[in-house]
């Protein structure tokens, strides 16, 4: 979906289709006609973007073979989906039983994740509409905090100042500009808008940038406006911007509080959950060990890295971070100009809610992507931007 600016200048929506599982190329045909095209439809729109996750193997077929990648964009083509950033993040297995610690490999000391993101961004400079002339990637945040010494660091600042190199000769070579986005996250070692503007200035390359996730941003209790200045004061890029919401427990000292939050630790993904205290941020790596004991103060709410759906928070005692979500977005888009033009709906999490909140159908997980999109699109509309055909 596109939207003008007031200032003229176009800005993307889309959702990730992180949510659909898929480790190779006929897998992401398969979502393309099965769940992406689905949600077009309901939203009566002649052309959906769609933020493409490409695993490792899906992404070497296409660089290997020509034709592959020319019949994806075929296919997007056909069935009225465009793409202008993809989700770099998880390197394969994000469908699996168990992903937990395992979405942060390889990370950004491994050369295997420089190679990975080269592809990617060659893959999303053939892929750009014709008349996009800028693509996006959103990646892991350096790594998992532990271990990660002086040498881990000096790797990775070597990675991604390669990195840059390449994106600088990608765009000579075919006039497409792709820039990369670190996404701080709970836990990593690019966790807050800190932590990335202190590893990014050492780099000091503008394709280098950050990828803002509005659940992670809610999380860390990040204050929007102060996180986006800071940013901006540092002359660091937001490459995009993840919409997506946090599970917030005011009240986690209550029986009631606790028991609802334990409908929500399951075992696929992390969840790792914060609160603030007068001596910082304390946290834990899941959800499940903040339950568990004493681990964290009840003293203070709890927020849980949890991507709930956008237009249905959960039923109380809890809520959702979508005040959040809404306030930075009217920080990146609702000023005189765009700080960030490729914002994308990243709720990879419809299969891990509580049972009864789960989609049991193709068409009841296309009704809530459609619905998200439909909140996303009226927030935008309500900053005063205009929906394009």
């Amino acid at each position: 979906m596109r939207f003008r600016h007031p200032d003229g200048s176009v800005v993307h929506l889309a959702y990730c289709t992180n949510v659909h599982p898929a480790e190779t190329l006929d897998g992401v045909l398969a979502q393309l006609r099965d769940h992406c095209e689905p949600v077009r439809k309901r939203l009566g729109r002649d052309r959906l973007g769609i933020g493409l996750w490409l695993a490792k193997d899906a992404a070497r077929a296409l660089v290997t073979d020509p034709a592959a990648l020319r019949g994806l964009r075929t296919e997007l083509d056909r069935r009225g989906l465009e793409v202008v950033t993809l989700n770099g993040f998880p390197y394969e297995g994000f469908g699996a039983e168990e992903v937990k610690y395992r979405v942060y490999k390889p990370d950004w000391t491994d050369p295997e994740r420089l190679s990975h993101t080269t592809d990617l961004a060659r893959l999303l400079a053939a892929l750009l509409p014709d008349d996009v002339t800028e693509g996006t990637i959103s990646t892991l945040p350096l790594a998992w905090r532990t271990p990660f010494d002086t040498t881990h660091a000096d790797a990775a600042r070597t990675a991604l100042t390669a990195l840059a190199q390449r994106l600088d000769a990608l765009a000579e070579l075919t006039g497409k500009s792709i820039r990369v986005g670190l996404e701080p996250e709970p836990g990593c070692i690019v966790e807050t808008t800190g932590d990335a503007i202190a590893h990014l200035t050492a780099i000091g390359h503008d394709r280098i940038g950050v990828c803002v996730d509005t659940c992670h941003l809610a999380t860390s209790f990040e204050d929007p406006r102060t996180a986006l200045d800071a940013l901006a004061a540092a002359g660091i890029p937001v490459v995009k911007s993840q919409l997506s919401a946090a599970l917030h427990a005011e009240h986690p000292h209550l029986p009631g509080v606790r028991e609802a939050l334990a409908a929500f630790d399951e075992p696929r993904f992390l969840h790792q959950t914060r609160t603030r205290t007068a001596a910082g941020l304390r946290g834990t790596d899941d959800l499940g060990e903040s339950l568990a004991g004493d681990a964290l103060p009840e003293t203070a709410p709890w927020r849980a890295h949890f991507h709930v759906p956008l237009h249905a928070a959960p039923a109380p005692p809890l809520t959702s971070t979508l005040p959040v979500l809404k306030e930075t977005l009217a920080h990146l888009v609702g000023g005189p100009g765009p700080r960030t033009r490729h914002l994308e709906v990243e709720t990879y999490t419809w299969q891990a809610l509580p049972p009864a909140l789960r989609p049991r159908s193709r068409p009841q997980l296309a009704d809530g992507i459609a619905a998200e999109l439909t909140l996303a699109r009226d927030l935008l509309t309500d900053l005063g931007l205009k929906e394009l055909p």
